[in-house]
């Protein structure tokens, strides 16, 4: 839960505080086969809806612990993210890889226009405080025929059945783990599923549009997008 004492214009504070209280490497390898499940999916959709080249310089926004980032092994790569806790986890996931890691809001960092062919903003836009602005330097940031992929957590569907679980009390069942994976307490947006295409839509002509693990459980939902 977001700590009272962090106010949620203080993002490096706070994306720590998230890191330290959500091991992202226990949440990919640890949490319970449903959660895992769920996040296999999104990855695979990631993967395909990226469709990386050898040669493909590829920026992840709010890349955590390097986790999208190694689905390119091939591809020349760049993480950005707000926390170095998060970066450190970065550093040991991907010392095998062409990478290159930044710390610090992306409106900040100043990177040069049209310096990426695709770009990965995955389960990030309802941590930040200006959503549109990282947008706006997403789209600045693209190479002309740049490929954006944006995902985000259904979060209206998710807390319903949260909220199920717990009155229900199938929370106490061993294998669906701690309901508090995932960190949707430090979501400063939601998003239904219609806004999120609106939002995106401000900016970027969507082309692709997925949902995992499926129609049947549309958790995450993700967007294949290009430049206007």
């Amino acid at each position: 839960m977001i700590p009272a004492s962090i106010p949620h214009s203080d993002v490096e504070a706070l994306n720590d505080a998230f890191a330290l209280e959500h091991d992202i490497n226990a949440y990919y390898e640890r949490s319970s086969v449903f959660i895992r499940c769920i996040e296999a999916s999104r990855l695979r959709t990631i993967a395909r809806m990226v469709k990386a080249c050898a040669r493909d310089r590829i920026l992840e926004v709010g890349c955590g612990g390097g986790h999208v980032l190694r689905l390119f092994p091939q591809s020349d790569l760049t993480g950005v993210d707000v926390s170095a806790r998060m970066l450190d986890k970065a550093r040991e996931n991907l010392r095998a890889y062409r990478v290159r890691l930044l710390q610090g809001e992306l409106p900040s960092l100043k990177l040069p226009p049209g310096a990426f062919d695709k770009i990965i903003c995955s389960e990030v836009l309802e941590h930040v405080v200006d959503p549109e602005a990282v947008l706006q330097e997403i789209r600045r940031l693209l190479a002309p025929k740049g490929r954006v992929v944006i995902t985000f957590p259904n979060d209206h569907l998710i807390r319903g059945i949260k909220d199920l679980l717990r009155s229900s009390r199938l929370d106490r069942l061993s294998f669906l783990g701690k309901l508090a994976w995932g960190g949707d307490d430090y979501h400063v947006h939601i998003w239904r599923i219609p806004e999120m295409r609106e939002l995106l839509a401000r900016y970027f002509t969507i082309r692709k549009e997925r949902v995992a693990p499926g129609r049947w459980l549309p958790v995450r939902c993700c967007f294949q997008c290009v430049g206007h």
